[in-house]
């Protein structure tokens, strides 16, 4: 898209105003690339400091008096030590549509005489590509480019990617939210991405929030038409409204009045026609904006002309007709098949002359695939457990773009239905990474090979780690401890390397079958590990890092020998004693009450021998009637 830079608006007054109370959308945020502070420029805009960004470092343009607020003269760039691709993620956003605008400047702020390239992405999808090197005025003033995009994951990413060595720049970044509806977007969908080709405002010079103190809710820019005007029209002319239009300023698009207020138009025999750079591989959605502004139009028929893009008659206006006198009205075109780099308007007159306000120009940019949602969780958790650090470049979307690479060690491939981008090689043997596994590795469910060998990864392995896909697992040479997941047993592995580390407990005799029916698998350098060939025997009561299951027997055989005679102790003590009376009391109750059975045994003694005796001598006693 380097044909985008013809269009770039120059530097030559700060960006956008804050959004008016009246409109309905609240989001915005105006963010000063570099900045170290927040500040208010002249148009009473509030500039964020620097914040949202994943990696790089800030700079200051070589020319500071060239630029007249602040965040034109910071900039955040992404050196290779940051990664070959860098993003400000913006966080909280409500799902909808945005205007993202960036400022991009050089200025020679490093003192090496060489504009970057880079490529510069939009929620995964290419929409601006700058090469080496930069026309003379946009590298010294810099330039603004702006899009329309949908968020719909409460973030919005825009990210940048380094082409060859060098580093990509950025100023500043501003993003508004609009009305989703705006631009037609039933028509040209979600999905897709409207990049400004053109914003033309027909009669006036630039305005707009950050280029005069006129209003527009989206923070559109409107550039002069004269410099796309083609040396082909003839009998033209600039005309002002002498009245406000009215119809201006309605949702969805919210069309500021000003853009009515003037148009140009030609006399009756002449033509107005304008050139406008494109890149033929793309479609481009066209809006046109009028209003009869001239006093001498006032009833239908006395104005009518023809719109003719690259040669196609496509439709026939009268603007009187459609909304009478001083009134906004609008028309859109999609322009698609194009075979040129030009995309040629015209407006030829049938009745009177032609007349125009103003011209919009963007391309519809398709959506690229983007990584299955899941699968990027899991490798962000993994960027995060692993620490991967930040010269790979690990941020924005694992795969997307698909015209850039994937992150540093990762392989994807698109599902067969084309739908998303998944997962299918991970390679960060050698990195330095000093983490662990995240659980969230289960998540990758097209996971081919997985390569960490040679780090200091340690924990256990997770048991998310035997996905069905997985082929290829290369662990060796950490310091990973626990048991092997039985988990692992359920992929289609041909190639284990689980050597040179803590593991310990019995390996699952499915898992070293691997190295029986043509796969390899090596074990080598885990003290703990047993139960298969080459490996010691396990003890009989601990398997897996834990209780075998002849363990878990003896232990449940004991605990059942424990109840029994637990039983066996409460019959003997309880049940058997309240057969034979048996007393119960506080023990000194308990002596008192023996004493007083002894005493009345030896009473009871003592008689028996008494009666005996008397027996013997043959008295024997009476009782007493009395």
């Amino acid at each position: 898209m380097s044909n985008l830079l013809l269009l770039l608006l120059f530097l030559s007054h700060p960006p956008l105003r804050l959004l008016s109370l009246p409109y309905p959308f609240d989001t915005a945020y105006h963010i000063d690339c570099g900045g170290s502070t927040t500040s208010t420029d002249r148009f009473n805009t509030t500039w964020l400091s620097d914040r949202f960004f994943t990696s790089g470092s800030t700079g200051l343009v070589s020319e500071p008096l060239r630029f007249t607020n602040l965040q034109e003269k910071t900039l955040r760039f992404f050196p290779v030590s940051s990664g070959k691709k860098n993003c400000y993620v913006i966080p909280g956003l409500p799902p909808g549509r945005y205007y993202i605008r960036t400022f991009t400047v050089y200025d020679n702020f490093d003192g090496k005489s060489h504009s970057p390239s880079f490529d510069l992405s939009v929620e995964g999808n290419l929409v601006f590509s700058w090469r080496s090197p930069w026309p003379e005025d946009v590298s010294r003033s810099g330039a603004y480019s702006d899009l329309m995009a949908f968020v719909s994951d409460g973030e919005a990413d825009v990210c940048f990617y380094s082409i060859a060595t060098d580093y990509p720049v950025i100023a500043s970044l501003e993003l508004i939210q609009i009305d989703p509806a705006s631009y037609d977007s039933v028509s040209t969908g979600n999905s897709t991405i409207l990049v400004n080709y053109g914003r033309l405002s027909c009669g006036s010079d630039q305005w707009g929030p950050g280029f005069s103190n006129d209003t527009d809710l989206f923070g559109r820019s409107w550039q002069s038409d004269s410099v796309f005007r083609s040396m082909n029209s003839v009998g033209v002319k600039a005309v002002s409204a002498v009245k406000d239009v009215v119809n201006a300023g309605q949702s969805p698009n919210y069309f500021p009045m000003k853009l009515y207020q003037t148009a140009v138009m030609a006399t009756a025999a002449g033509t107005l026609e304008y050139e406008l750079p494109v890149d033929a591989k793309l479609d481009y959605l066209v809006w046109f904006h009028f209003a009869e502004i001239d006093v001498s139009v006032n009833r239908a028929g006395q104005r009518v002309f023809d719109l003719v893009i690259n040669d196609k008659n496509v439709t026939r206006v009268d603007v009187y007709k459609e909304v009478g006198g001083f009134a906004a009205y609008s028309w859109h075109y999609t322009v698609k098949n194009l075979s040129s780099t030009i995309l040629n308007v015209k407006l030829v007159s049938v009745v009177g002359g032609p007349i125009i306000c103003g011209l919009e120009n963007y391309a519809i940019v398709p959506a690229d695939l983007q990584t299955v949602h899941d699968q990027v969780v899991a490798m962000r958790a993994l960027k995060e457990s692993l620490r991967v650090p930040d010269r790979m470049g690990w941020n924005g979307d694992p795969c997307a773009p698909t015209t850039w690479d994937a992150w540093e060690g990762v392989t994807c491939h698109p599902l067969k239905d084309d739908s998303a981008l998944v997962v299918s090689q991970i390679d960060l043997g050698s990195q330095g990474l000093k983490g662990f596994i995240s659980d969230q590795i289960g998540l990758l469910s097209n996971l081919v090979s997985l390569n960490l060998s040679s780090n200091s990864l340690g924990g256990t392995l997770p048991l998310g780690l035997g996905q069905k896909s997985l082929v290829k697992l290369d662990l060796s040479n950490n310091q990973f401890s626990g048991s092997i997941p039985d988990s692992l047993t359920s992929s289609n592995l041909q190639l284990v390397l689980l050597n040179d580390n803590s593991l310990d407990g019995e390996v699952p005799e499915e898992l070293y079958s691997i190295g029986v029916h043509g796969g390899a698998i090596d074990l080598s350098g885990n003290k703990g590990l047993c139960g298969v060939p080459s490996l010691p025997d396990c003890p009989f009561f601990w398997r897996h890092g834990g209780l075998s299951r002849g363990g878990k027997i003896a232990i449940g055989l004991a605990c059942l020998a424990f109840i029994c005679l637990l039983l066996l102790m409460v019959y003997i003590c309880c049940i058997r004693r309240g057969r034979n009376d048996y007393d119960f009391g506080l023990p000194q109750e308990l002596m008192s009450l023996a004493a007083k059975r002894n005493r009345y045994h030896r009473q009871k003694s003592l008689m028996t021998l008494e009666m005996e005796s008397q027996h013997a001598k043959g008295f024997i006693p009476t009782l007493n009637s009395s």
